[in-house]
């Protein structure tokens, strides 16, 4: 075999050295050609280009599963298996050259170059590798070598997290490609991937997107080192190591300086480097990388075309022949090959190939490439069925070919599923441009096309899913182009910048929606704050001329505008001026800042102005002089109630013009309580109990909030949660009294219905119900109801509030009573005369009608029968109830109570007393569990009660002097039958001398009413 060069020109060089743009435009220059190129993907590329120059109609494309033949065209770019063995064109191209050393393919590129020609030119492209064997092979060739454009360097190892936008990432598997572009997805917004697995219509797409700037990162094998054109300025090898087809094993540098040379686009220059777990590249490696010096070509890869057709075994035999020429060498066999080593085993096979043409037909379905990459036995037995139908019937069986055409037509599924499907309908796309092979090919060749595009387009859609965020990749772009991002805000605040979900907005602070990190995520984020810049300085102008309602101050702090939080209460040393945080982004600056923040202070300060407004008011006093200023200011520090044993001496030392001033305010005076009535609502207490929550930090503390809607439910008392914090009650208007806390306003009511009852003086006519004998009394049902308490709940409360009991059976009470309606009837007729008098006493109660001894009797006994019916259904003997009979509380009660007429007569351990501390004993933060008996009973602070609070309240009830419910004056207390019941038992009350009496106001209501009264009598 004699070789000839002369003719044949070769441009050799690395990568970027223009040499396929060179091969297009000597073709163009001729009157026809033919270009052939290692890859169906470029042979698409390069056909564009050429139809761009010359016309669609001048122009076929010829790969196995693609033909595009015009009828009158004078240009053809092909793939290398396909172009033909002798052509009469002008001009012939070959790319790519160096890949006549590949094990796989390299047999097919030897032929071609070795026999191809072209009548006037013939031009061959490919690495500087080549140089010395086309010298060999081809004497009188012309070479002719082109540097490269731009320079390349070495950027060492990076993290794939950390590499440069416009890089392409290698690997050589496809898990590898799809961890990588997941990875790159999550980090850096999405990557391109390219497979050689893929069909050449996906792979256009996925470079599509790199190529146009949606996407800044492509993940490809050693695909791309095959003469795509790509604007890739990095190169990173993630994989060093690949699988030939036979074997795994280490790049070579050539093969590694194919790839890296992709980096670097007409004379800008490119970097290379390793990422994922590849070692750094040595010294000597990088160096010849950067300078292009490869190892050359010894041998290329060679097979017949001399094929023996005679059968079967000859045709075998000639596959086996060896190269004559030296520097050729015997390829390995192909897949056509090996399908042909299985399908010579089966005699159906030998018995049927009996002549030369059936043997040649036999070769030529052996041809069909193994694009769904299954076993060899398989692909043959594939082979097997299509062959029989060639021979047998003369065509393929359409029958079995629309059956799987149909089963490959189906666009669901993920990728792995679409690419299996790809494979197989490409298969059949094969066989449809084989000519001779179907009945019908056009229909066929159409119909296969379809398929494979429209699943192409859907494993496009699944990988870009997949690996690319959409989102960030338009915006990147868009922020390349310095364009002015158009921004879109939903009614309920979602962010739609370019018409993808950023995240939503709420007031103003933009929260972006999950799943954008790394850099490019924070550039997107910046590029969607500068398209919200004009909607952030639009709201800040809606909330600075906004009204108050469109402003509120939530239970966890936040004040909301049209219900999203845009600042933040927290407390200061002034409990009612909290401190106000805006909730805004940096992007909200400047004045329309300063709006924001002055509009919302406003509004925190009205509200609260408003909705405290008694409070507000009280601080801001400034007719309060003396005792009455201060006791102004403890009663705003502690929001509105104040515990009066706490301040009782302040309260005896208040002189009436101070009491008078205050109660202006809204202050009122009670026997429990210093208060401000109009405070015990809902939304005060509500608002009360945030502001000292922010002062202390509170409103993770449990029980906050928890007690409003039961005050908002009108509940007078509530059982008590132990696990609560109890300074909540108060701040909600509650007085925590142990298992029960009732409400301030209530236990006052409370108060107005004892205060007669230990007012009532024995022997008077008129005995309110509950009183028993001046000193002590009994529960009623009116204090039941307006607690809305249960007879225990009672016990609870009264002692709570410092009340002690002592316990006499039912008949003592009923005969104690019946004595005393005697002496009521016996000084009746006095009574009567002195009733028109009376009306204007201290006390009006007097004037009601006298209750009937019996009945007061009768109902102190009310409870026995109901115990006695659940004793005789229980079958045991009824115990007839005990009466209790409540005092207020003193210090010497455990002492005395023995002594007492109808006191307690059982024995100490069964004394129904409470703790001298009351029943909320010492637990309480401030010990508000002090008998409040002494603060009501304490003789020098009732006095001033009696003229201040009770009057100045205008409930018209005085206690005079006998205003001490434990230490009445004997002489108007009327007969004591108990006394004489218990004579051994000696009374010891003493009254003291009266303190003297304070200068009663003349101006106040209460002495005019006292002239009126002397008038009357004159």
């Amino acid at each position: 075999m004699i070789l000839s060069g002369r003719g044949v020109n070769a441009v050799l060089g690395p990568t970027n050295t223009g040499k396929t743009h060179f091969a297009i435009e000597r073709m163009v220059a001729h009157g026809s050609g033919m270009i052939g190129l290692p890859l169906r993907l470029l042979a698409r590329e390069v056909y564009t280009r050429v139809v761009e120059r010359v016309g669609v109609q001048n122009v076929a494309l010829v790969t196995g599963e693609e033909k595009i033949s015009p009828p009158k065209a004078r240009f053809s770019v092909c793939t290398v298996e396909a172009m033909p063995r002798e052509t009469k064109v002008a001009f012939v191209a070959i790319d790519e050259i160096q890949l006549a050393g590949d094990l796989e393919r390299g047999h097919i590129f030897t032929d071609r170059l070795l026999h191809l020609r072209g009548r006037e030119e013939t031009l061959l492209l490919g690495s500087s590798t080549m140089k010395s064997i086309l010298i060999q092979l081809l004497p009188g060739i012309t070479i002719v070598e082109r540097p490269r454009l731009s320079q390349l360097f070495y950027a060492g190892q990076k993290k794939i997290t950390r590499l440069p936008q416009r890089t392409a990432i290698v690997a050589f598997s496809a898990d590898e490609v799809y961890a990588i572009a997941e990875l790159i997805r999550r980090q850096r917004g999405g990557a391109a991937v390219v497979l050689g697995a893929l069909s050449p219509r996906t792979r256009n797409a996925q470079v599509g997107l790199y190529q146009e700037g949606d996407v800044e990162y492509l993940v490809a094998t050693d695909a791309i080192g095959m003469g795509l054109n790509l604007d890739v300025d990095h190169v990173a090898f993630a994989q060093d190591r690949k699988f030939d087809g036979y074997q795994f094993r280490n790049l070579n540098p050539g093969e590694l300086g194919q790839i890296a040379g992709r980096a670097g686009r007409h004379v800008k220059d490119g970097t290379f480097g390793v990422t994922g777990r590849v070692d750094p590249f040595d010294d000597e490696l990088v160096e010849r990388l950067e300078t292009h010096q490869f190892d050359p070509v010894k041998v290329l890869q060679w097979r017949t075309a001399q094929f023996d057709f005679s059968s079967v075994g000859a045709l075998q035999r000639s596959l086996d022949a060896a190269p004559k020429v030296e520097g050729l060498t015997r390829a390995l066999p192909a897949t056509d090959q090996q399908a042909l080593e299985f399908l010579s085993r089966y005699p159906e096979i030998i018995d049927i190939t009996d002549r030369p043409e059936r043997v040649e037909k036999l070769w030529e379905a052996c041809a069909l490439p193994d694009y769904r990459r299954i076993t060899p036995a398989q692909h043959a037995d594939l082979i097997q069925s299509l062959y029989f139908d060639l021979v047998r019937r003369g065509t393929v069986n359409e029958d079995f070919l629309a059956e799987q055409v149909r089963r490959a037509d189906r666009t669901d599924g993920e990728i792995d599923t679409l690419s299996a499907r790809i494979a197989q309908i490409r298969t059949w796309t094969y066989v449809s441009n084989r000519p001779g092979w179907l009945a019908d090919p056009t229909h066929w060749q159409e119909k296969t096309r379809e398929i494979e595009d429209r699943l192409s387009d859907a494993l496009h859609e699944r990988l870009t899913k997949r690996f690319v965020d959409r989102r960030t990749s338009v915006l990147m772009k868009r922020l390349r182009e310095n364009a002015m991002l158009e921004a879109e805000i939903s009614v309920n605040g979602d962010v739609f910048v370019e018409g993808h979900a950023m995240g939503q907005l709420s007031g103003f602070r933009f929260t972006p929606i999950s799943g954008m990190e790394g850099p490019d995520a924070k550039a997107v984020q910046a590029a969607a704050y500068k398209a919200l810049a004009l909607e952030f300085e639009a709201r800040a102008a809606r909330l600075h001329a906004s009204g108050n309602n469109d402003l509120a101050i939530g239970s966890d702090g936040l004040v909301r505008w049209l219900g999203d939080p845009v600042a933040r209460l927290t407390g200061t040393d002034h409990i009612l001026h909290p401190r106000v945080i805006l909730l805004a982004d940096e992007q909200l600056t400047g004045i329309a800042r300063d709006h924001v923040a002055a509009r919302i202070e406003r509004f925190v300060n009205h509200h609260i102005s408003t909705v405290l407004k008694p409070l507000d008011d009280l601080s801001r006093a400034e007719d309060l002089q003396g005792l009455a200023k201060g006791l102004a200011f403890q009663l705003v520090e502690n929001l509105g109630v104040l515990f009066r044993r706490d301040v009782a001496d302040d309260v005896k030392s208040l002189d009436q013009d101070g009491r008078a001033s205050m109660r202006r305010y809204g202050v009122r005076f009670g026997a429990y309580h210093i208060f401000m009535p109009a405070l015990l609502k809902p939304a005060p207490a509500e608002l009360i109990t945030l502001l000292w929550a922010l002062k202390h930090d509170g409103l993770d503390k449990p029980g906050y909030g928890d007690l409003i809607p039961v005050l908002a439910a009108g509940r007078t008392s509530v059982v008590t949660d132990p696990s609560f914090e109890r300074m909540f009650y108060k701040l909600a208007g509650f007085r925590f009294l142990g298992k029960r806390a009732v409400r301030i306003d209530i236990l006052e009511r409370l108060a107005d219905l004892i205060r007669p009852l230990l007012q009532w003086k024995p022997g008077s006519p008129a005995r309110p119900d509950g009183a028993y004998d001046g000193r002590r009394f009994t529960t009623t049902t009116a204090m039941l109801s307006i607690l809305g308490a249960t007879p225990d709940d009672m016990e609870e409360i009264l002692k709570g509030l410092g009340y002690r009991a002592d316990s006499v059976s039912a008949e003592e009470a009923a005969a104690f009573l019946a004595a005393q309606a005697g002496s009521a009837q016996a000084e009746a007729s006095v009574a009567a005369e002195k009733s028109d008098d009376e009306s204007v006493d201290d006390s009006d109660h007097s004037s009601e009608a006298a209750v009937e001894g019996e009945a007061v009797a009768a109902a102190a006994e009310e409870a026995a029968p109901a115990e006695a019916a659940a004793a005789d259904q229980a079958g045991e003997p009824a115990e007839p109830k005990p009466v209790l009979l409540w005092r207020p509380g003193g210090r010497s009660d455990n002492q005395r109570g023995a002594g007492r007429p109808g006191g307690d007569r059982r024995p100490q351990g069964q004394r129904n007393q409470a703790p001298r501390e009351g029943g909320e004993g010492r637990g309480d933060n401030r010990g508000e569990g002090r008998g409040e008996g002494r603060g009501e009973g304490r003789r020098d602070d009732r006095r001033s009660d009696n003229r201040g609070d009770r009057r100045d309240d205008n409930r018209g009830k005085f206690a005079g002097k006998g205003d001490r419910p434990d230490r009445g004056d004997r002489k108007d207390r009327g007969p004591r039958p108990d006394r004489d019941n218990n004579k051994s038992q000696p009374a010891r009350f003493e009254a003291k001398p009266p303190r003297k009496e304070k200068p009663i106001d003349p101006d106040s209501p209460f002495a005019k009413l006292a002239a009126l009264k002397e008038q009357l009598k004159k």
